[in-house]
């Protein structure tokens, strides 16, 4: 009986210690809210998750002492999803002005992206990924790869040893690989790069071809390149350099029975795919820039920047070799690859190409997520494509990507589900950066500013 009445004492006073515990004046309750778990696509409903310093630092079903909390924000019908990450972003060159750079950075916020992983460097994004993770700025958080390794930058092996060893000294975070390197060149930036401790990703130059790419251990292949190429029977003859807007060319000539065997050296390789779909869907694709340019979002990009989109748009649809049926074909040889990969490849990752041609910071991705829906992925593959598998692909699990204690608080707030339909990406409540709570009016009134900058320019 004494050790019975002594263990009921122990949980009283335990009892009476959690209700009592001290909350943290700078804590963030979002109470009653669905929490979506990435890993599995399950919701998890009425969950109260704590914020504090920048951390996600207690999740539960229930909470003591709600009311003593000095910030509370009502989850209650709301949707909750860890921040997005743009994959395949660009960040401007420092000779754009500060305020125009900060304007970029905040349109992917605006639009739920908290991470940004920058595909041309420069030495200022050095700094600026700094800046940023100090909090600075309102900007998601930025890894960036080096300057461009192409066919002018690295023409002989001596350059691929000194730009891949500086590269990596100077902190950049993975190298860019763009086309035009040859293929004894491009194997000494592999070597080199193994040597240094160094990822690479981007292009496959057509010298080196998709499968010696795979075979290499790309940290991402982007835009699907190469993959179209790889299914040209080498019967055909063809000159690799003819290959058209990635591969565009030689659709016509594609065997789509050799799908498997590149899905299936992608997966043995480990290499994930950016599919920067929208791309080809708006730029590289039978739409008009009129009907492009009256979309909503083009008020925040400025007017000399959309007369350049519109210049260059016409020229690609004008272009004598493009014509619908062909490209209706392309497209759909592209839609295959995406599901493949998907399911039976290393993975995927979310990326749209913005700013590239109308596709406009943070806004892009809505519509990148359109083209993988219609290459037949499910929302909670396209939503773990933007959250876990990042993180995944960084080797930051422990810091961001999913709605778990101890994480990164960057989370976004959403009126609606998206597992039922992925338009409720764009219904943002609020948007958490690392703690930070950027509500929807906030949102808004930033949003007019650049509209308003955009129109000036």
């Amino acid at each position: 009986m004494k050790n019975i009445a002594f263990l009921l004492l122990l949980a009283l006073l335990a009892s009476c210690g959690q209700s009592q515990e001290k909350i943290s004046p700078t804590a963030i309750l979002i109470s009653n809210v669905n929490s979506i778990d990435v890993r599995n696509g399950s919701l998890l409903a009425n969950q109260q998750i704590v914020i504090d310093s920048g951390k996600i630092k207690r999740i539960s079903e229930e909470i003591q002492d709600a009311d003593k909390y000095t910030k509370t924000i009502d989850g209650t019908g709301k949707y909750l999803i860890p921040g997005l990450a743009e994959m395949h972003a660009h960040i401007p060159p420092p000779s754009t002005h500060s305020d125009r750079v900060e304007e970029v950075l905040f349109l992917y916020v605006a639009n739920g992206i908290t991470t940004i992983r920058g595909m041309l460097g420069h030495p200022g994004h050095l700094t600026l990924r700094e800046v940023a993770k100090e909090g600075k700025i309102i900007s998601p958080r930025i890894f960036t790869s080096s300057p461009s390794l192409n066919g002018n930058s690295v023409k002989t092996k001596e350059e691929a040893i000194e730009k891949v060893t500086a590269y990596q000294k100077e902190g950049y975070d993975f190298l860019k690989i763009h086309p035009g390197i040859q293929k004894e060149v491009f194997d000494q930036v592999v070597t080199t790069a193994n040597e240094v401790g160094i990822s690479f990703a981007g292009h496959v130059p057509v010298d080196v071809g998709i499968r010696h790419a795979l075979e290499s251990k790309y940290a991402s292949i982007d835009h699907v390149d190469g993959f179209l190429e790889g299914l040209v029977p080498e019967t055909a003859n063809v000159k690799p350099t003819e290959n058209g807007f990635f591969g565009y060319a030689f659709t016509p000539l594609a065997d789509t029975s050799k799908v498997e065997e590149l899905v299936s050296l992608a997966r043995e390789n480990k290499v994930w795919i950016v599919p920067t779909q929208s791309l080809f869907e708006r730029w590289f694709a039978p739409i008009t820039s009129e009907e492009l340019l009256n979309q909503p979002e083009m008020k925040y990009m400025p007017t000399a920047t959309l007369e350049n989109w519109k210049i260059r748009k016409n020229e690609s649809i004008n272009d004598p070799s493009f014509n619908e049926e062909q490209w209706v074909r392309f497209d759909s040889i592209r839609k295959l690859f995406i599901a493949r990969l998907n399911k039976d490849g290393h993975g995927m990752l979310l990326g749209s190409d913005a700013p590239q041609l109308f596709n406009v910071p943070g806004f892009s991705i809505h519509h990148e997520v359109q083209g993988m829906l219609g290459a037949g992925m499910t929302p909670a593959e396209i939503i773990e494509s933007g959250t876990i598998n990042p993180a995944k692909y960084f080797d930051m699990e422990d810091t961001f990507g999913e709605i778990k204690e101890g994480l990164d608080a960057d989370i976004v707030l959403l009126d609606s589900n998206p597992l039922e339909n992925m338009a409720a990406l764009k219904e943002i409540s609020g948007v958490m950066l690392r703690g930070r709570w950027i509500p929807k009016e906030e949102i808004e009134e930033k949003l007019a500013i650049v509209a308003k900058h955009a129109a000036q320019n």
